[in-house]
């Protein structure tokens, strides 16, 4: 299969050849939420901690006697029945939420979202893209010239100017093909992929 290829200004050049198996396999939306959630799993930080009745700070003397009350028995107010006791099964930091995928699922899911987002008119290639200074307006610009508001980039290297120009705008991400998530490819309006960095991401996914 053919996809245009994009000048700087954002009009076509020319074509060039993708192979079908990363930009023309069936959409499979199992496959591709597994991946989504796996990643975005696999990117948690166990953080977060809850107290057990044994580190809640407390009295241990008997809130009320054993009979007569009416109300039930209670021997200590760190007790999980209670407001302000220790969770039965709290949250620690240790936690693991780490989720397996396979490469074969992995690099499968991958190229189902490139072939969407071809279908859907999401995905441009383009020559090249560079910046000759590291000036925030000069790249936002260049995409205004382009029609983008959000962008994903997938360029072959990365240089300290395009770096520099693209951190400071909200809906632009600059990577490298080895760096492309699949949350990131859904989210973005529109990736761009400069014609050195197919060749890695059809490398990586065929």
């Amino acid at each position: 299969m053919q996809l245009e290829l994009l000048n700087d200004q954002g009009q076509v050049a020319s074509t060039m050849d993708v192979p079908e198996t990363v930009f023309g396999r069936a959409y499979n939306e199992d496959l591709v939420h597994q991946v989504v959630v796996a990643f975005q799993a696999n990117a948690r930080q166990g953080t977060r901690a809850q107290k057990d009745r044994e580190q809640v700070r407390h009295s241990t003397k008997k809130p009320f006697k054993q009979k007569g009350t009416g109300r039930a028995r209670a021997g200590m107010t760190s007790s999980p029945l209670w407001r302000g006791g220790g969770r039965i099964f709290p949250n620690m930091p240790d936690e693991n939420f780490a989720q397996k995928i396979n490469k074969k699922m992995y690099r499968a899911g991958m190229a189902s979202i490139l072939s969407q987002l071809v279908r859907e008119g999401r995905l441009a290639v383009v020559e090249s893209l560079t910046v000759e200074s590291p000036k925030t307006k000069v790249l936002a610009a260049k995409f205004k010239a382009m029609n983008l508001e959000s962008v994903l980039v997938i360029s072959d290297e990365v240089d300290e100017n395009l770096y520099l120009a693209s951190r400071n705008l909200i809906n632009v991400l600059v990577v490298e093909p080895r760096y492309a998530d699949p949350v990131s490819l859904v989210h973005y309006r529109k990736v761009l992929v400069t014609k050195a960095a197919m060749g890695k991401l059809q490398e990586m996914f065929a």
